[in-house]
């Protein structure tokens, strides 16, 4: 269940920086600092789910 929360999470933060990005046209740190964010919780998403598949 966290891990689908996690996903959509990486999801809506990938898109909105995609969207600050382009579209918008920010050159804020800001989008940047979505994009960080997202690739933390998809490190975090990705450790965690390994390694409750060797427990």
């Amino acid at each position: 269940m966290l891990g689908n929360v996690l996903w959509t999470i990486v999801v809506i933060l990938v898109v909105l920086w995609l969207l600050g990005l382009f579209v918008l046209k920010v050159s804020s740190g800001l989008i940047h600092i979505l994009l960080v964010v997202a690739l933390i919780v998809l490190v975090y998403n990705l450790i965690t789910r390994s390694r409750a598949t060797r427990i």
